[in-house]
């Protein structure tokens, strides 16, 4: 069992303590109860990894004070509080005080087992988040360049160091944004050329009149425009690593000449019949098999295939995403000298729960946009994302029926709020929900009203 599934439980009254203990043992948590808060507290300090469920009437400390206790020790820890006195003024007092949720008595056991199950998640990830964060405090070498703990990354970790000592020819597999760029400088950087250039080339982005000239340089007057001689990439790579991004949409023409370039180590300027004797090691990245692509010369593949790196979607190695995104919340603070913003629970959930089509260039907009603004959320970012339409808007994968349910909720209270700027009255009527029963659903989600009031 997991150890987030262990319960703290204090209540004052025998019966009911006695009760709540065996129906949660039933359930599969692993529960300790204790009669005072006095006592609870000395069982509770940072490794405490469960949740926390205590009565709010009690003899000596009460409910709010051992919880505000709590989070003096252990910030953000999950406390339910349980009350046969309860009010709303109350229950908004404690959550704004950091409680994590407010039931009353009597209440529906299933009720309080849901909450205690979202509760253990939401500390699990929590203590997820902060192992992340030491992870990533500690890491060093290809670690701090290569950010990930999956075992497709660490596999490509010891594959890259092992290539960048052979010195040889490497293709990149990779979809768009899954860093085939940093992958080959990481090639360049732990080899015996690291002293030396590293030239990157988007193949893709030169238009095909320029691109020979770009890659071979050219003398003054080889054409119209060229006013002085220029030095091509190919020659300010000499001694060091050229890489070629998107080769697979260079022409077959150039090709040709790539292909003898490499197989020779000679150019020529456009415009020159002198040869040059360049040394450098070529890292070629492709979105696409080249062995399948019909426009890409069998020949040069062959020259270029002599070992190949594939990085992973982003999809596929989930467990990645916390860290990577913590990782440029890092940088963004330090760019902007501002504190680093701390994930939520629930944006960690909904980072793991979405698909990346754009994998880490994607995952580092995300990251920039929730940095300089404190009052978005994941969630938010996503369903504000340029041209995701209403159909489309289906980012989340293996998301409980329950989460999405309260996720629509919120978001309906939200725009209704928002309609009749902070009037409760309107909203019930719109709603067609009684006072205290919207009242509980606000305090449950976090909505205050006078974040809509204008």
């Amino acid at each position: 069992m997991d150890n987030c599934e262990r319960v703290l439980l204090v209540d004052d009254e025998a019966i009911v303590r006695q009760s709540t203990e065996q129906w949660l043992k039933i359930c599969g948590f692993m529960v300790d109860s204790f009669a005072s808060a006095e006592q609870a507290l000395t069982m509770i300090d940072d490794s405490f990894s469960g949740v926390v469920i205590t009565d709010v009437r009690m003899p000596g400390m009460d409910g709010l004070q051992f919880m505000r206790a709590i989070l003096q020790k252990v910030p953000g820890l999950p406390v339910i509080l349980l009350t046969a006195h309860g009010d709303v003024d109350m229950a908004i007092s404690s959550m704004r005080d950091g409680a994590y949720d407010f039931i009353e008595k009597p209440f529906v056991p299933d009720r309080l087992v849901e909450t205690v199950h979202r509760a253990c998640e939401k500390r699990r990830l929590v203590l997820e988040n902060q192992q992340l964060q030491h992870t990533l405090a500690s890491q060093s070498g290809i670690d701090t360049k290569i950010i990930g703990i999956s075992p497709v990354i660490q596999r490509l970790k010891r594959e890259l160091l092992k290539l960048a000592e052979q010195d040889t020819n490497v293709i990149v597999y990779g979809e768009t944004g899954t860093g085939k760029e940093l992958v080959a400088q990481c090639l360049h950087e732990y080899s015996h050329r690291k002293t030396n250039n590293f030239v990157p080339i988007n193949c893709g982005a030169i238009p095909e009149s320029l691109i020979e000239s770009e890659l071979f340089g050219h003398e003054a007057g080889a054409f119209t425009s060229a006013a002085k001689k220029r030095i091509g990439k190919f020659e300010y790579s000499d001694k060091g690593t050229l890489f070629l991004d998107e080769i697979e949409s260079m022409p077959q023409n150039l090709q040709i000449k790539l292909l003898r370039a490499f197989q020779e180590g000679i150019i020529e300027r456009l415009g020159s019949n002198n040869p040059i004797s360049v040394d450098l090691r070529v890292i070629a990245a492709a979105k696409v098999d080249l062995r399948e692509d019909d426009n890409f010369r069998e020949d040069l593949f062959y020259r270029l295939n002599i070992s190949q790196l594939h990085i992973s979607p982003l999809r596929e190695r989930l467990e990645d995403v916390p860290l990577l995104f913590n990782h440029y919340l890092k940088i963004m603070a330090v760019d902007h000298d501002k504190r680093q913003r701390t994930l939520s629970a629930n944006d960690l959930s909904t980072l793991t729960s979405y698909h990346w089509p754009g994998n880490v260039r994607e995952l580092k907009n995300f990251a920039i946009r929730y940095s300089l603004d404190s009052d978005l959320s994941v969630a938010d970012i996503l369903l504000s994302a340029e041209g995701m339409s209403a159909t489309e808007s289906r980012p989340f994968r293996d998301v409980s029926l329950a989460t999405q349910v309260a996720n629509f909720e919120a978001q309906v209270i939200k725009e209704s709020l928002s309609r009749f700027q902070g009037s409760i009255k309107d909203t019930m009527e719109q709603l067609d929900l009684p006072r205290r029963t919207l009242n509980q659903k606000m305090i449950r989600y976090g909505i205050s009203r006078t974040d809509f009031k204008e």
